[in-house]
Protein backbone atom coordinates (compact mmCIF):
# COMPACT_ATOMS: atom_id res chain seq x y z
CA UNK A 1 0.00 0.00 0.00
CA UNK A 2 1.37 3.16 -0.95
CA UNK A 3 0.01 6.82 0.44
CA UNK A 4 -1.96 9.26 -2.37
CA UNK A 5 -1.97 12.87 -3.10
CA UNK A 6 -3.78 14.72 -0.27
CA UNK A 7 -2.47 18.56 -1.19
CA UNK A 8 -0.20 18.66 -4.29
CA UNK A 9 1.56 22.22 -2.67
CA UNK A 10 5.13 21.81 -2.16
CA UNK A 11 6.37 22.43 0.79
CA UNK A 12 10.22 23.50 1.98
CA UNK A 13 9.85 21.93 5.06
CA UNK A 14 6.11 20.34 5.99
CA UNK A 15 5.13 19.97 9.42
CA UNK A 16 3.07 19.09 12.19
CA UNK A 17 -0.04 17.67 10.63
CA UNK A 18 -3.33 18.31 13.03
CA UNK A 19 -6.72 16.66 12.37
CA UNK A 20 -9.27 19.04 14.02
CA UNK A 21 -11.68 16.45 16.04
CA UNK A 22 -14.38 19.63 15.81
CA UNK A 23 -13.79 20.90 11.89
CA UNK A 24 -13.01 17.39 10.40
CA UNK A 25 -9.93 19.22 9.23
CA UNK A 26 -6.20 18.34 8.68
CA UNK A 27 -3.88 22.01 9.44
CA UNK A 28 -0.36 21.61 8.55
CA UNK A 29 3.04 23.74 8.25
CA UNK A 30 5.56 24.51 5.82
CA UNK A 31 7.93 25.79 8.63
CA UNK A 32 10.58 27.33 6.21
CA UNK A 33 7.57 29.22 4.25
CA UNK A 34 6.22 30.81 7.77
CA UNK A 35 2.73 29.07 7.15
CA UNK A 36 -0.08 26.99 7.61
CA UNK A 37 -1.89 24.85 5.60
CA UNK A 38 -5.30 23.35 5.17
CA UNK A 39 -7.95 22.22 2.87
CA UNK A 40 -11.73 22.74 3.10
CA UNK A 41 -14.47 21.63 1.04
CA UNK A 42 -11.64 20.75 -1.44
CA UNK A 43 -10.24 24.05 -1.44
CA UNK A 44 -6.50 24.79 -0.57
CA UNK A 45 -6.23 27.26 2.57
CA UNK A 46 -3.52 28.92 3.50
CA UNK A 47 -2.40 31.32 6.48
CA UNK A 48 0.82 33.65 6.21
CA UNK A 49 3.08 34.57 9.57
CA UNK A 50 6.15 36.66 10.40
CA UNK A 51 7.63 34.38 11.90
CA UNK A 52 8.45 30.37 11.18
CA UNK A 53 5.56 28.47 12.74
CA UNK A 54 5.62 24.64 12.91
CA UNK A 55 2.89 22.83 15.30
CA UNK A 56 -0.72 23.39 16.91
CA UNK A 57 -3.33 22.31 19.39
CA UNK A 58 -6.97 22.54 19.26
CA UNK A 59 -8.31 25.04 21.91
CA UNK A 60 -11.66 25.31 20.64
CA UNK A 61 -13.98 24.91 17.36
CA UNK A 62 -12.16 28.16 15.96
CA UNK A 63 -8.94 28.49 18.28
CA UNK A 64 -5.83 26.97 17.54
CA UNK A 65 -2.50 27.15 19.70
CA UNK A 66 0.51 27.54 17.39
CA UNK A 67 3.90 27.20 18.19
CA UNK A 68 6.30 29.66 16.14
CA UNK A 69 10.00 30.56 16.74
CA UNK A 70 8.93 33.22 19.26
CA UNK A 71 6.23 32.38 21.11
CA UNK A 72 3.20 30.38 21.37
CA UNK A 73 -0.12 32.23 20.48
CA UNK A 74 -3.61 32.17 20.13
CA UNK A 75 -5.43 32.09 16.48
CA UNK A 76 -8.68 31.61 15.14
CA UNK A 77 -8.94 30.47 11.79
CA UNK A 78 -11.53 32.36 10.56
CA UNK A 79 -11.68 35.58 11.89
CA UNK A 80 -7.94 35.29 12.13
CA UNK A 81 -7.74 37.31 15.68
CA UNK A 82 -4.44 36.19 17.54
CA UNK A 83 -3.13 36.95 21.31
CA UNK A 84 0.00 36.03 22.91
CA UNK A 85 0.19 32.75 25.31
CA UNK A 86 3.61 33.00 26.34
CA UNK A 87 7.10 33.40 24.77
CA UNK A 88 8.32 30.41 23.51
CA UNK A 89 12.90 31.13 23.36
CA UNK A 90 11.87 34.47 22.63
CA UNK A 91 15.78 35.62 23.42
CA UNK A 92 17.57 33.37 21.20
CA UNK A 93 17.77 34.09 17.69
CA UNK A 94 19.57 30.79 16.47
CA UNK A 95 16.13 28.59 17.52
CA UNK A 96 12.93 28.30 16.39
CA UNK A 97 9.95 25.53 17.13
CA UNK A 98 9.69 22.48 15.53
CA UNK A 99 7.57 18.87 16.78
CA UNK A 100 4.67 19.34 18.98
CA UNK A 101 1.37 17.94 20.24
CA UNK A 102 -1.32 18.47 22.82
CA UNK A 103 -0.92 15.81 25.69
CA UNK A 104 -4.02 14.22 27.73
CA UNK A 105 -3.64 16.53 30.27
CA UNK A 106 -4.43 19.50 27.88
CA UNK A 107 -1.00 20.39 27.99
CA UNK A 108 0.98 21.21 25.18
CA UNK A 109 4.52 19.56 24.26
CA UNK A 110 6.68 21.38 21.76
CA UNK A 111 10.62 21.23 21.08
CA UNK A 112 12.96 23.68 19.28
CA UNK A 113 15.81 23.78 17.67
CA UNK A 114 18.42 25.36 15.72
CA UNK A 115 17.29 27.17 12.39
CA UNK A 116 21.06 25.35 10.91
CA UNK A 117 20.37 22.54 13.10
CA UNK A 118 22.90 23.51 15.50
CA UNK A 119 24.40 20.64 17.46
CA UNK A 120 22.50 20.88 21.38
CA UNK A 121 20.93 23.91 20.83
CA UNK A 122 17.19 23.23 21.14
CA UNK A 123 15.17 22.16 23.92
CA UNK A 124 11.66 20.29 25.04
CA UNK A 125 9.14 22.63 26.98
CA UNK A 126 5.57 21.18 28.24
CA UNK A 127 2.99 24.70 28.64
CA UNK A 128 0.73 23.64 31.04
CA UNK A 129 -1.69 25.83 33.15
CA UNK A 130 -0.11 28.51 32.26
CA UNK A 131 3.27 27.93 32.23
CA UNK A 132 6.01 26.90 30.21
CA UNK A 133 8.41 24.31 31.74
CA UNK A 134 11.79 23.40 30.17
CA UNK A 135 11.92 19.04 30.42
CA UNK A 136 14.94 18.54 28.31
CA UNK A 137 17.64 20.60 27.49
CA UNK A 138 20.65 20.13 24.73
CA UNK A 139 18.56 19.14 21.83
CA UNK A 140 19.44 19.05 18.28
CA UNK A 141 16.40 18.06 16.30
CA UNK A 142 13.15 17.92 18.97
CA UNK A 143 10.46 15.40 16.80
CA UNK A 144 8.59 12.56 17.90
CA UNK A 145 6.39 14.14 20.66
CA UNK A 146 3.09 11.84 20.91
CA UNK A 147 1.43 9.88 23.83
CA UNK A 148 0.17 6.74 24.50
CA UNK A 149 -3.75 6.08 25.02
CA UNK A 150 -3.12 4.68 29.20
CA UNK A 151 -1.30 8.21 29.70
CA UNK A 152 1.29 6.74 31.10
CA UNK A 153 4.21 7.16 28.39
CA UNK A 154 5.15 10.15 26.58
CA UNK A 155 7.67 9.69 23.63
CA UNK A 156 10.41 11.90 22.17
CA UNK A 157 13.44 11.91 19.74
CA UNK A 158 16.54 13.85 19.22
CA UNK A 159 16.83 12.75 15.06
CA UNK A 160 20.53 12.93 15.46
CA UNK A 161 20.93 10.35 17.81
CA UNK A 162 18.78 7.73 15.76
CA UNK A 163 17.06 6.75 18.90
CA UNK A 164 13.23 7.22 20.40
CA UNK A 165 13.01 7.83 23.85
CA UNK A 166 9.65 7.04 26.18
CA UNK A 167 9.15 9.33 29.04
CA UNK A 168 7.15 7.60 32.57
CA UNK A 169 4.59 9.93 33.01
CA UNK A 170 3.05 10.85 36.88
CA UNK A 171 -0.53 11.50 37.04
CA UNK A 172 -0.39 15.03 35.97
CA UNK A 173 1.74 14.27 32.69
CA UNK A 174 4.79 15.71 34.00
CA UNK A 175 8.24 13.67 33.88
CA UNK A 176 8.69 11.04 36.50
CA UNK A 177 12.21 9.44 36.15
CA UNK A 178 14.63 9.35 33.65
CA UNK A 179 13.58 8.62 30.12
CA UNK A 180 14.34 5.23 28.50
CA UNK A 181 15.67 4.02 25.01
CA UNK A 182 11.79 2.49 23.19
CA UNK A 183 13.00 2.33 19.18
CA UNK A 184 17.10 2.30 18.57
CA UNK A 185 17.42 2.82 14.67
CA UNK A 186 21.01 3.12 14.60
CA UNK A 187 22.07 0.14 13.31
CA UNK A 188 19.19 0.37 10.15
CA UNK A 189 20.75 4.18 9.49
CA UNK A 190 17.02 5.45 10.06
CA UNK A 191 16.84 8.81 11.03
CA UNK A 192 13.24 9.36 13.37
CA UNK A 193 11.01 11.98 12.42
CA UNK A 194 7.84 12.34 13.77
CA UNK A 195 5.33 9.94 15.19
CA UNK A 196 2.00 9.49 16.64
CA UNK A 197 0.50 6.50 18.83
CA UNK A 198 -2.77 4.75 17.60
CA UNK A 199 -5.69 3.36 19.36
CA UNK A 200 -3.78 0.18 20.45
CA UNK A 201 -0.86 2.63 21.68
CA UNK A 202 1.69 1.15 18.59
CA UNK A 203 3.70 4.05 17.55
CA UNK A 204 4.00 5.67 14.05
CA UNK A 205 7.43 6.75 12.50
CA UNK A 206 7.79 9.10 9.78
CA UNK A 207 11.73 8.19 8.73
CA UNK A 208 13.44 10.84 6.72
CA UNK A 209 14.82 9.81 3.76
CA UNK A 210 13.25 6.55 3.65
CA UNK A 211 10.14 7.55 2.14
CA UNK A 212 7.89 5.41 4.33
CA UNK A 213 6.00 5.26 7.85
CA UNK A 214 6.92 2.32 10.03
CA UNK A 215 4.57 1.05 12.83
CA UNK A 216 6.27 -0.40 16.26
CA UNK A 217 4.22 -2.50 19.23
CA UNK A 218 4.02 -0.85 22.43
CA UNK A 219 7.26 -3.24 22.87
CA UNK A 220 9.03 -1.91 20.45
CA UNK A 221 8.96 -4.54 17.55
CA UNK A 222 8.87 -3.48 14.18
CA UNK A 223 5.51 -4.64 12.99
CA UNK A 224 5.00 -2.98 9.19
CA UNK A 225 5.71 0.44 7.15
CA UNK A 226 3.65 1.88 4.26
CA UNK A 227 5.63 3.55 1.65
CA UNK A 228 4.97 7.34 0.09
CA UNK A 229 6.10 9.07 -2.93
CA UNK A 230 8.04 11.80 -1.11
CA UNK A 231 11.76 10.57 -0.05
CA UNK A 232 11.56 12.86 3.17
CA UNK A 233 8.48 11.84 4.88
CA UNK A 234 8.56 14.39 7.95
CA UNK A 235 5.21 13.89 10.44
CA UNK A 236 1.99 11.58 10.25
CA UNK A 237 -1.23 11.96 11.69
CA UNK A 238 -4.68 9.97 12.09
CA UNK A 239 -7.45 11.94 10.62
CA UNK A 240 -10.42 11.19 8.89
CA UNK A 241 -14.54 10.47 10.04
CA UNK A 242 -13.18 6.86 11.87
CA UNK A 243 -9.15 8.14 12.47
CA UNK A 244 -8.05 5.64 9.66
CA UNK A 245 -6.96 7.90 7.18
CA UNK A 246 -3.19 8.13 7.98
CA UNK A 247 -2.01 11.73 6.97
CA UNK A 248 1.60 12.48 6.34
CA UNK A 249 3.59 15.82 5.34
CA UNK A 250 6.59 16.04 3.28
CA UNK A 251 9.59 18.17 2.66
CA UNK A 252 12.15 19.12 -0.25
CA UNK A 253 14.47 20.89 2.13
CA UNK A 254 18.20 20.07 1.34
CA UNK A 255 17.39 18.96 -2.20
CA UNK A 256 18.79 19.96 -5.46
CA UNK A 257 16.39 19.45 -7.40
CA UNK A 258 13.27 18.01 -5.70
CA UNK A 259 11.32 15.46 -8.31
CA UNK A 260 7.62 15.92 -8.97
CA UNK A 261 5.85 15.04 -5.49
CA UNK A 262 8.28 15.73 -3.18
CA UNK A 263 7.24 18.13 -0.10
CA UNK A 264 3.33 17.09 -0.49
CA UNK A 265 1.14 16.13 1.98
CA UNK A 266 -0.21 12.40 1.75
CA UNK A 267 -3.16 10.37 2.79
CA UNK A 268 -3.26 6.30 2.98
CA UNK A 269 -6.54 4.83 4.33
CA UNK A 270 -5.16 1.85 7.48
CA UNK A 271 -6.65 -0.80 8.73
CA UNK A 272 -5.77 1.13 12.12
CA UNK A 273 -7.46 3.19 14.53
CA UNK A 274 -5.73 6.49 15.58
CA UNK A 275 -6.34 8.53 18.63
CA UNK A 276 -8.68 11.61 18.38
CA UNK A 277 -6.57 14.58 19.08
CA UNK A 278 -6.54 16.34 23.03
CA UNK A 279 -7.83 19.62 23.36
CA UNK A 280 -5.73 22.26 24.78
CA UNK A 281 -7.06 23.72 28.22
CA UNK A 282 -6.38 27.33 28.92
Amino acid sequence: MTGILFDPRSCTLGEGPLWHPERNQLFWFDIIGKKMMSRADNIPLEWQFEHHVSAAGWISRDELLIASEVELFRFNVDTLARSHICPLDAANSLTRSNDGRADPWGGFWIGTMGKNAQQGAGAIYRFYRDGLERLYSGISIANSICFCPRRAYAYYTDTLTGQIMRQNLDAEGWPDGAPEVFLDLRSERLNPDGSVVDAEGCLWNAQWGASRVARYSPAGAFLCAYDFPAKQTSCPAFGGEDLSQLFVTSATMGMRSPEKGEGCTYQLRVPFMGQPEHQIIL
